[in-house]
């Protein structure tokens, strides 16, 4: 009886421990937030909890064009690193051999640094009278007043470097799934390698892109480093906006209304996609 009991308590107690971190880390404070968010006053005199839903409408009214532009820079970046990500992870799966540990090791080999580091790396790089630049300006092959750094571009070339390894490790496993077996049987068939691409290989790997694309849009999308660091006034993203909110004016109840907002529209997108494709294989090549 106490070995019957033993099995079935077994399960529960080897996920106790993860349930926990879960509970503790994530839904507590979520909670916490979401009650935050309904809250009226402020720091002096206090908060208290009116059930103002008042507050999503606000930080809508007034934030939307960091939220719109949060949301093109994701795309954009999502695009960018797809269009990098995928022939990179190709080469790896198909003509790696030996060397794909070598590769990949040396694709992970940056985050052995912090990304705020490596994000003050590309202002030292992209500034006036830096690396690239300012040897250009000395010959005169830019203007004086050319710059790159306060712009789009600086944002999302940071961004899409920081998304990079996010993209090509699901394009990767996703590419290593596909049994090259079907690829001989393809050009068997007479199928050229264009058609066999197209009509075969990329088909199969698209789990690993839209699971690339969950791991680089979401943190890309709420980021507020690249934009902090690179970006002047005109490139504020939307966690600029809420580390704002939080941390310089102690506005809570704004903050945290924004904050879900933000994770509403992320959701919305995520699961979208996921009952397009089939959260299965995704979750599949995501844990991979």
């Amino acid at each position: 009886m106490r070995n019957r009991l033993g099995a079935r308590l077994t399960p529960y107690a080897l996920v106790l421990p993860g349930g926990l971190w879960i509970a503790i880390f994530f839904v507590i404070p979520i909670l916490v937030m979401l009650n935050m968010s309904t809250m009226s006053g402020g720091l002096i005199q206090g908060f208290q909890q009116t059930l103002d839903i008042g507050n999503y409408a606000h930080v809508l009214d007034l934030y939307h064009e960091q939220f719109v532009r949060s949301l093109i820079y994701g795309l954009i970046t999502t695009v960018a690193t797809i269009c990098i990500s995928y022939p990179v992870a190709y080469y790896i799966s198909f003509h790696g051999g030996s060397r794909k540990p070598t590769f990949l090791f040396l694709l992970l080999l940056p985050f052995f640094v912090t990304f705020v580091l490596r994000t003050l790396a590309w202002e030292f790089l992209l500034s006036d009278d830096g690396l690239l630049l300012g040897p250009l300006h000395d010959i005169g092959l830019v203007p004086s007043d050319f710059h790159v750094l306060a712009t789009s571009f600086a944002v999302i070339a940071s961004l899409t470097y920081y998304s990079v390894p996010f993209m090509v490790l699901p394009i990767y496993v996703g590419l290593e799934r596909i049994n090259r077996e079907v690829l001989e049987a393809a050009g068997d068939l007479y199928a050229s390698k264009t058609q066999t691409f197209l009509k075969v290989v990329f088909p199969m790997s698209l789990s690993g892109v839209f699971a690339g694309v969950l791991l680089t849009f979401v943190p890309v999308t709420s980021d507020y480093v690249s934009a902090s660091i690179l970006g002047g006034t005109g490139q504020v993203m939307i966690g600029n906006i809420i580390e704002t909110l939080y941390i310089s004016n102690s506005d809570y109840p704004n903050a945290s209304a924004l904050s879900f907002v933000l994770m509403a529209v992320l959701l919305i997108g995520i699961f979208a996609y996921a009952k397009a494709l089939g959260t299965e294989d995704v979750m599949e090549v995501s844990a991979a």
